[in-house]
Parts: C-alpha cells; structure tokens; sequence
C-alpha cells in the first residue's frame, strides 16, 4: 500500500466512478484501475463491488475512506512542515556555545534572527569547554557551535565571526582615576571582580595580566556572570568585560576605559562537513550581514574622529532601536483589550 494508491482510492470515492477519477486526476483509465486492483491485493480484500459496469464500496472500502483521508492530511503537513522549514518559515537550530560566549555576542545574534524569523525556534546548549562544544557538534545533538579560534578540525568546518573586544570596568565616580588608556602592566593593584574560574574568558584574562607582569588582585570571585557588572556597580571593585557589557554598563553610570595591549579574541561558528539546514544557513548568514552591518558603522564614527568608546555606543544605540521597532512591527506579544465597563469612570 502507498500513498498513490490511496490517493487513487479515493478518487474513485469521491468522484463515483473510475473514468470521472482518471479525468479529475489526469491520469490514463487503466493505470488507476490497476493501482486499485493493487491495493486490493496488498490488503487482501475486495474494497469495491463490481456493479454491471460500476462500483460499489464493500465494507472493506467504508471501512478505508477514513483512515486513508487521515493518512493523506497526515502526509500533506509532513510535506508542508519540511517546505516550511527548507524556506527558513519554520524549523529548529541547535547551537553549542561556550558558557561565557552565550550572554555576548550569540544572545544578540539569536535575538536579531529572531525577530527576522519568528517561527523558527532555537536552543542554546552551554558549555564550559571548548572540546565539549566541539563534541556536541560532532555528534550531531548541535548543528552549529560557537567558540573561540582556532579549533581542532576533526572533520569540522569553522568560520570567523567576529574579533571580541574586552575592556576595563569600573565603578561610577572614577572617571579621573585613570588614564583613557589603561596599561595592563599598571594594573597590579586594581581590585577586581572575576567571573568563575577555568572558563575561558576568566583563563584568557588572567593569562594575559600575567604575561604583562601582573599577578590578577582578584577581590572577587562569583560564579553568575550576571553578578559582576552590579558588583563593580556597587563599588566592589573593577572587571573586565566584553565591549557590549561594558557599554551596557556605561548606559548604568560605570566607567569604562581601553587597555594596552588590547583585550581581544577571534569568535566563530562550528558546524560538521557538508550541507546545513536551511534554517542553520540563514542563521549563519544573516549573523555575518550584521557584522558587516556593524563594522560599517563603527568605522564611519571612527573616521569622524569618535573615541571608539564612542563609536561603539553609538552603534549599539541605533542598532538596538532598528531592532526593537522591527519586533515592535511584527510583535507577538500584545495585551489582549476586554469589553465592558471601566470601574474608574
């Protein structure tokens, strides 16, 4: 039995008749008349009674219409979910991220696609280690993973992202504590507020304090990441940060200054050899259009002779006002308005 049979089946059904079938099918008489006869004998069972020159539905053929009806629908969303999702309408992406990577930048890039595309769902699955990252891509419970370069390649594909900018925190009313440019090795007895340890954001900190002479003055350690910026907001020390946390930040009062030599590493997405769902393709894509997007727009600022503190908040600002009033146009989240009386008038 396959889906052509049933579809001839019923046509018979509906239509009263092979020949009317054949015509309303556009398909030769004696093709759907065999494909008939085929079904009867896969089920091993009359499904119509010949009638002089007629048919007539035998209890066996009642007792198919409904099922084959439901078989049908049942093949018909099938098709319509995997057209959804080959358009990029519908559709789930798996990403592995390194825990620290997850709050900045990928919480960005998923909440842009989002907005793009509202029915395509996404799960971020966390994870301290690089090589677990890389393992969860490998097996397949990820399509894409998001890390630090390089990586091993061990039959996966990496592309460059983005180069993550870092930069020094501190508390609000220290704006004349230290210079716009803070050196690395001048940091020595600088407090600071650290996320937990052996994540790679807290290794590559520390690593690069130490090769600048500086032994990290760690005052203190918290395993929420979400907790540093309302620490060093509160005065219980400095940290450094990504540039979008800190500019978060700066919007809350912190200062925020560069370091020499830069902060910075190269983030970029993982995925296994060969074709990526169409969903995974667009994710990737539209990601690197709003980098470009990014860096277009944080180098005009530059070139007007913005800091590029300055520039960076300026960028973010528009970006994130383009953004909110994309998903204000096409927002799902609305308050339902209920009739009635107002007990206040």
């Amino acid at each position: 039995m396959d889906v052509r049979q049933l579809e001839y089946f019923l046509a018979v059904v509906e239509h009263g008749g092979v020949n009317r079938a054949a015509a309303a099918l556009r398909v030769a008489q004696p093709s759907l008349s065999q494909a008939v006869r085929k079904l009867e004998k896969d089920l091993r069972t009359e499904l119509f009674h010949r009638v002089g020159r007629g048919l007539v539905l035998a209890p066996a053929g009642e007792a198919l219409v409904g099922p084959a009806r439901q078989i049908l629908r049942d093949i018909s969303s099938a098709r319509q979910a995997v057209h959804e999702v080959r358009d990029v309408e519908r559709g789930r992406i798996d990403i592995a991220s390194l825990s620290d990577i997850s709050t900045d930048p990928l919480s960005v890039w998923v909440a842009h696609f989002r907005v793009k595309n509202p029915n395509v769902t996404l799960r971020v699955d966390e994870r301290d280690h690089v090589s677990d990252v890389l393992e969860l891509v490998k097996s397949g419970a990820c399509e894409l993973g998001v890390t630090t370069l390089p990586v091993p390649h061990d039959g996966l594909t990496d592309e460059f992202l983005v180069t993550q900018q870092f930069l020094l925190l501190l508390p609000p009313g220290t704006e004349g504590e230290l210079p716009p440019v803070v050196p690395l090795r001048s940091m020595a007895g600088i407090p600071l507020v650290m996320g937990e340890r052996n994540t790679p954001t807290r290794d590559y900190i520390e690593g690069m304090l130490r090769e600048n002479g500086v032994a990290p003055h760690i005052a203190v350690e918290v395993p929420q990441r979400g907790a540093v910026v309302p620490m060093v907001l509160s005065g219980a020390g400095a940290a450094i940060v990504s540039l979008r946390v800190a500019m978060e930040a700066h919007q809350r009062g912190a200062v925020v200054r560069e370091v020499d030599p830069p902060l910075q590493r190269r983030i970029g997405m993982v995925h296994r050899s060969g074709r990526l769902t169409n969903a995974a393709a667009a994710f990737l894509a539209e990601t690197k259009a709003d980098l470009a997007s990014w860096n277009r727009s944080f180098d005009r600022r530059t070139a007007s002779g913005l800091s590029r503190i300055e520039a960076a908040g300026q960028v973010m600002a528009a970006m994130e006002k383009r953004q909110l009033d994309r998903f204000k146009a096409r927002s799902p989240i609305a308050v339902e308005e209920t009739g009635g009386d107002d007990l206040d008038s």
